[in-house]
């Protein structure tokens, strides 16, 4: 079940990565196609999803991620005012 729900995440994150780079192509978060190209992957391939990369991604990747998206809402907030 714990697999399931972080592939979901990442299928989810994959997704909202792809639309915002639909809207801003210079978006400044590393990997971007890495994240894009994993869920790909995990929906479209869903047999060769291996449970250590993801695990890995989990623990080493999504706090960088996070880190880089709370940074540019951060700058977003700061250029509105």
């Amino acid at each position: 079940m714990l697999r399931r729900a972080m592939e979901r995440e990442l299928e989810i994150i994959g997704e909202a990565t792809n639309n915002a780079l639909r809207l801003d192509s210079a978006l400044s978060i590393s990997n971007t196609r890495r994240i894009v190209d994993t869920r790909n992957r995990i929906i479209h391939a869903y047999d060769a999803v291996n449970d250590t990369v993801v695990w890995s991604i989990v623990i080493k990747h999504l706090p960088i991620l996070k880190g880089e998206i709370v940074q540019l809402l951060e700058n977003t907030n700061d250029s509105v005012r």
